[in-house]
């Protein structure tokens, strides 16, 4: 796991605790909306994640035609 995918996690726990925490706090939905982009942003870096080995990687030498 990377630097940018590590911080995409963190990002994401963030995010998803903020909108709990202020939702709870402040009894109003609108922070339900932090918890979609939680969402999103956790998509997000399982893809990255997922494909981060097989996107733009280098050709060695056996897989030359």
């Amino acid at each position: 796991m990377n630097g940018a995918l590590k911080a995409a996690w963190g990002l994401t726990v963030f995010v998803v605790l903020a909108g709990v925490v202020l939702w709870a706090v402040t009894g109003r939905a609108v922070f339900a909306v932090f918890l979609v982009l939680g969402l999103l942003t956790a998509a997000g870096a399982w893809w990255t994640g997922r494909t981060a080995g097989t996107a733009g990687g280098s050709r060695s030498k056996e897989d030359t035609p």
